[in-house]
């Protein structure tokens, strides 16, 4: 039998390695190489990739490499499963015939061919058998890929492997029941990569049961069995097609007993399927296949009809028709035939299509209309600006940053059967997630498509559990015609599942779905169902939750006049950067890297915006100054800093779709700004994504991510009235009515969900005609003192005594249980000015300390844990302690005050649905440990980056310096000395301290040590893109020699003109991953644009000798040429102190030879001393270290430091385990 998780965890060894070689196939092989890169070529030219060709070619190697891999899967699941007449991997058949045998013949018959070749030949003979020629017509010119003999070897010892001791084959494919789920495993996990890029998921099969039981059932009630065909247009593994198949294939059968074989093709040839990804279309064809065998009882390929499956590899958004004469027509004029849609003339079908994609038969599939459309279309958007736009010209849905559930909804129907004379019309049912019902991209396919078509369900599946769905979801039934009556069936959600389900398909709020989508106006604990006005339905943002929460809602929304947009003068982003992985920097960056603080200022970002506090801990590229874009080679160093992401900048994409380059924008300038918004200090921002609401009010001097909002009263509003509407803003009813109406990021249920509160949703609050103000005042007082008390601001004047800082830490905690206090008496006071609460229930003084725990709700819900019917997570994720009675250390008054707040809680439901944890604040702030041991931890960086240890000035060159060589530097420095006791602890070893401390703030200098396999592979296409611009300068600068007195636009031209010509367009180049860094830590400090925000770098292999246990560093503030210097200075000490050894002169050779063309670029004026550049000087002794130690530059380029070594438990010795 199979067993799944060895076999997955075998296979994808297998392709990580066929990935290797056809990767470096492809840089030694010209023919390979060649074709690929005409592939990839025309694909580029068709707008389906924007890649570069190397990055590109990754994912063809795994294409091919799966292809490889599962063309050996399948023909050991037919040998094993005795559908072959003759064993050709594995095996012995009954006249004694082996595959090796068989294996040994074909050698002798071809005696130049290796393993490779053998299996090419299996994949041949297999797919001449019935059947299988189908399934293998796709992996043809996969496997053509040209994999080496090694790994040719390797594959087939791997399917051939045995158990030393038993003999026992160690993946056995038999299955009595032919069950190929397995296959599904494969298809979403064999490739992180793939999985990343098709963003492949399962669905699983008690949700495919549900869809197909309300869409392909009651079409066969309608149609007549020959009408009923099915399609799904992301059809992945096939796991709809194979539920499709299991309910058609039988009826045929009953119609047309006698002739087995042709009923099961009449199934067949009405079940369809399309998926991007040419291996699912491969698994899905095989797993087919296999259920027609299965049903038509063969039992030996040979035998076996030639069945023809209508499953394809394409782009179901591209591919099959013309998709603006449907948005013209489809509604109005039903188009039906795939003449109608296939037209030559047609003046949108695309024809682009890749190897392993059939067009004609794709564009027939796709062509057509069907009875029943289903699906799980991908849950990402589009990762490729250039595929993108493609979808972007073609679907009106596609909006803003849309998620491909916007596209993929309007193509379902549109492939639908559109209703007939006879009043009858298609089926259309499908799973995806749930973002556009909030997110601002999905307001065109709820106000602009929905209201066109029948909808006829809306299901919040969000709560239940699905396996491997990490988004929320939700799933809809519709029908092909114009809407019928005035209502949606919706299933509201109430409660998620609680815990991990062992099975799903079990787990309550699945069966609450179950059992009450047919019962209108049920309630359950779990969801509520209802028939909702249609018109709810066409108006974004959609709100499926139950239990009362719809109309609470409505509630709020009556007792108020005014939306928040009333009061708002001007709201939106204060700017967008387009570039943020580089833009955005460490406070402590600026000053390491040089960047002047005129262009680079301090940035409130959404997750620093907490609990009516503001901490910006970033700061961001800004080159703007008196309103205005500076020109960026004013500034040397910033310019130089931005130079090596010129191409990456260039192409970021503009409102108009076109890249900064082609719209003639300066590649330096921000996507987006107001600077408007900043002329004036007082301003509400908050954090746009968190569990709950948080509003704070900045008072000026900062500039605003994306992910904090600005909204600005008007000008004659002081701070008190801006104070008034933050309290509303951060009030719990706020709370609640926010989590109705954004987007839930998350996939968790309750309290620790967090959403997406987004400018439009913001604007729409209805906002009560009373402000909380002065409660709203104190808050923001004991918030600003709070503030003053942490450790960063203690750390900022002196080094404290451990006294000061407990001290401190008391107050702190006191005060915040102040705001805790003072919040509560808001939301309160709130409640009354939306009329959901008749009484006052607020305090009439200066309430007391209200800790964690202690407020309203918390002793509700400690009541209800200590009954049974909640848990007490809530008091263990925030280290809470419950009680169940009010604190005896209150004042009197203040405990009867809380009492009737509790009681008001039990009897009214609405408050009941806000008094709760989803809507109560968290005040989960960090741990004041955590805050103080941040601010030591960066007072003492700081202090190791001081200019009396790392000179700024250009001569002398600088020197590396071990950690040692620093503490000794620092070791008569009192504050230095207390800072490491108050961080490490009193007496602690200040070098060990610093050897971990700095390995959290430093990256290698030479990129193979920093870089993995993969990452290194894009560092070399970000190699050929610098060597690109530099081309591209030197053209500029030669026009504009040769050019001199003409007039700019003319010298502008001829440069356009010169580096079209010489150059080309550069491609965009990749960003990095996690992956791509050999340590977390480097991708942590440096990001997906491997931008260099480090304090220091670091020398691993060139510790000296007598002290190896202490790291070598240089400042990273230093620029290429001093950086350059020192290395060099410090290889001559090394030479002259231990000699040479070419382990530790080689990578410092290599490290040399990187910094170089960044020291020709930016230093090539001639030195004085030197007598030439320092870049000519420096490559001078380059090549004198290569030839006296006998090295070549490719050797040193292609250093690679020593594989690390795997601790492995060994076996202890009988004496040791006597022992």
């Amino acid at each position: 039998m199979i067993n799944r998780t060895k076999l997955l965890a075998d296979l994808k060894v297998q392709v990580r390695d066929l990935e290797a070689d056809l990767r470096a196939r492809f840089a030694s092989n010209i023919e390979y190489r060649l074709r690929l890169t005409a592939e990839w070529q025309a694909a580029r030219d068709a707008g389906r990739t924007s890649e570069d060709v190397a990055i590109w070619a990754e994912a063809q190697f795994t294409q091919s490499a799966i292809a490889w891999v599962l063309a050996c899967v399948f023909v050991r699941f037919c040998e094993d499963n005795a559908l072959l007449d003759a064993p050709m991997l594995v095996g012995t058949d009954t006249r004694g015939q082996s595959a090796q045998a068989r294996q040994e013949a074909y050698f002798m018959q071809n005696p130049t061919a290796s393993d490779n070749d053998y299996l090419r030949d299996v994949f041949a003979v297999a797919s001449r058998l019935p059947g299988l020629s189908d399934v293998m017509r796709v992996q043809r010119s996969l496997v053509q890929a040209p994999v080496s003999a090694d790994l040719g070897k390797q594959l087939v010892r791997f399917f051939r492997a045995a158990n030393a001791d038993t003999g026992a084959l160690v993946h056995d494919f038999s299955d009595p029941d032919w069950n190929t789920r397995f296959l599904g495993d494969l298809y979403q996990d064999m490739s992180e990569a793939a999985r990343e890029k098709y963003a492949l998921l399962q669905t699983p099969e008690f949700v495919e049961t549900f869809i197909l039981d309300r869409t392909l059932t009651p079409a066969l009630d309608i149609y007549a069995l020959e009408d009923v065909d099915l399609i799904d247009p992301t059809c992945g593994s096939g796991h709809f097609l194979l539920g499709a198949f299991e309910r058609l294939a039988p009826r045929w059968l009953r119609q047309m007993p006698g002739n087995v074989n042709v009923a099961i093709q009449e199934a067949l040839s009405r079940i369809a399927g399309v998926d991007l990804n040419p291996y699912a279309v491969v698994i899905a064809r095989f797993r087919l296949l296999i259920a027609a065998l299965k049903m038509a009882n063969v039992h030996k390929l040979r035998l076996a009809p030639s069945f023809h499956l209508q499953i394809e590899t394409g782009d179901s958004l591209l591919h099959g028709f013309d998709q603006r004469d449907y948005t013209r027509a489809q509604v109005t004029l039903g188009l039906n035939t795939p003449q109608e849609n296939l037209g030559v003339a047609a003046d949108h079908l695309y024809r682009h299509a890749f190897a392993a994609e059939d067009l004609t038969a794709t564009n027939l599939i796709l062509g057509r209309k069907y009875a029943v459309v289903v699906g799980n279309p991908p849950y990402i958007n589009v990762g490729d600006a250039a595929v993108s736009a493609l979808y972007r010209e073609r679907y009106e849905s596609c909006f803003r940053k849309y998620a491909l559930v916007a596209p993929f909804c309007e193509r379902f129907w549109a492939l639908c059967r559109y209703q007939d004379q006879s009043q009858r019309c298609g089926f259309v049912g499908l799973i995806v997630s749930n973002s556009f019902m909030k997110r601002e991209f999905g307001k065109k396919l709820v106000e602009g498509f929905f209201p066109k078509i029948d909808l006829t369900h809306v299901i919040d599946s969000s709560g239940a559990t699905i396996p491997g769905h990490q988004k929320d979801t939700v799933i809809m039934f519709g029908r092909a015609r114009q809407p019928v009556t005035g209502v949606v069936r919706a299933v509201l959600g109430i409660k998620g599942d609680p815990g991990i389900q062992s099975d799903p398909g079990q787990g309550p709020v699945w069966q609450a779905i179950l059992q009450q989508i047919d019962q209108r106006d049920s309630i359950s604990e779990w969801i509520s169902v209802s028939d909702t006005e249609r018109a709810v339905f066409a108006k974004h943002p959609w709100s499926i939750k139950g239990g009362g929460a719809a109309e609470l809602r409505e509630l709020i929304e009556a007792a108020a006049e005014n939306k928040f947009s009333s009061v708002v003068v001007d709201a939106g982003f204060f700017g967008i950067s387009a570039a943020d992985d580089l833009y955005l920097l460490p406070t402590s960056a600026r000053s390491t890297i040089g960047i002047s603080p005129d262009y680079c200022k301090p940035v409130i970002s959404g997750e620093e915006v907490r609990d009516w506090q503001a901490f910006p801990e970033q700061c961001v590229i800004f080159p703007y100054q008196n309103g205005q874009l500076i020109d960026i080679h004013s500034d040397k160093r910033l310019f130089q800093f931005l130079w090596p992401y010129r191409s990456f900048l260039w192409a970021r994409t503009t409102f108009q779709k076109r890249s900064y380059r082609e719209e003639g924008r300066s590649w330096w300038e921000w996507h987006q700004t107001a600077l408007r918004r900043i002329n004036s200090p007082l301003t509400i921002t908050l954090g746009e994504v968190a569990t709950h609401n948080h509003f704070v009010l900045d008072r000026g001097g900062n500039v605003f991510n994306r992910t904090a909002p600005m909204m600005k009263l008007s000008s004659n509003s002081n701070a008190d009235a801006h104070l008034g509407v933050l309290g509303l803003l951060n009030s719990s009813t706020a709370c609640f009515w926010f989590k109705q109406v954004c987007f839930q990021k998350d996939t968790k249920s309750g309290w620790d969900e967090r959403y997406a509160l987004d400018g439009t949703k913001v604007a729409q609050f209805p906002l009560a005609n009373q402000r909380p103000t002065s409660k709203a005042i104190e808050i923001d007082r004991l918030a600003s003192h709070r503030s003053s008390l942490l450790p960063k601001q203690l750390l900022a004047t002196s080094i404290p005594t451990r006294e000061q800082l407990e001290q401190q830490r008391q107050q702190s905690a006191r005060i915040q249980n102040l705001m805790v206090a003072w919040q509560e008496d808001l939301d309160w006071e709130v409640y009354q000015y939306y009329g959901l609460l008749d009484e006052d229930l607020t305090y009439s003084g200066s309430p007391p300390e209200v800790k964690f725990g202690e407020r309203a709700f918390e002793i509700v819900l400690a009541q209800d844990c200590a009954a049974g019917s909640k848990t007490t997570i809530w008091f263990e994720r925030h280290n809470g302690t419950p009680t169940t009675t009010v604190p005896n250390h209150w004042p009197q008054d203040y405990r009867d005050l809380v009492e009737r707040r509790i009681a008001a809680i039990r009897r009214n439901r609405d408050l009941a649905l806000i008094e709760r944890p989803e809507c109560k604040r968290r005040w989960a702030a960090e741990p004041w440990e955590t805050l103080e041991k941040v601010a030591l931890e960066n007072w003492l960086l700081t202090r190791l980056e001081a200019a009396d240890l790392w000179p700024r000035d250009a001569s002398p060159a600088p020197k590396l310096r071990s950690v040692r060589e620093l503490v000794d530097a620092l070791s008569g420095n009192d504050e230095f000395r207390r800072a490491i006791d108050l961080y490490a602890g009193l007496g602690s070893d200040a070098h060990a301290t610093l050897v971990a401390l700095i390995q959290q703030s430093c990256v290698p200098y030479l990129s193979a040590m920093r870089y993995s396999e993969s990452g290194l592979r894009k560092y070399a296409v970000w190699q050929k893109t610098w060597a690109l611009q530099r081309r591209e300068d030197a053209i500029d600068a030669q026009v504009v020699r040769q050019m001199a007195g003409a007039a700019p636009d003319a010298i502008s031209n001829e440069q356009e003109r010169r580096k079209q010509a010489e150059v080309g367009a550069i491609a965009v180049p990749p960003k990095y991953k996690p992956e791509d860094c050999r340590e977390g830590a480097y991708w942590k400090l440096r990001g997906a644009l491997d931008v260099p925000k480090e304090r220091f770098v670091n020398f691993p292999g060139l510790e000296r000798g007598n002290d190896a246990g202490s790291p070598m560093l240089l400042w990273a503030g230093y620029d290429a040429k001093a950086s350059a210097l020192a290395l060099t200075g410090y290889l001559y000490e090394m030479l002259q102190r231990e000699g040479a050894d070419a382990a530790r002169l080689t990578p410092a050779l290599a490290g040399l030879d990187e910094l170089l063309p960044w020291v020709h670029q930016w230093h090539p004026e001639i030195d004085d001393d030197l007598g030439m550049s320092t870049g000519d000087y420096l490559q001078g002794l380059l090549d004198a270290q290569l030839a006296q130690h006998g090295l070549t530059l490719t050797a040193v380029r292609d250093w690679q430091p020593p594989a690390p070594v795997r601790r492995t438990r060994g076996r202890r010795s009988s004496a040791a385990a006597q022992a």
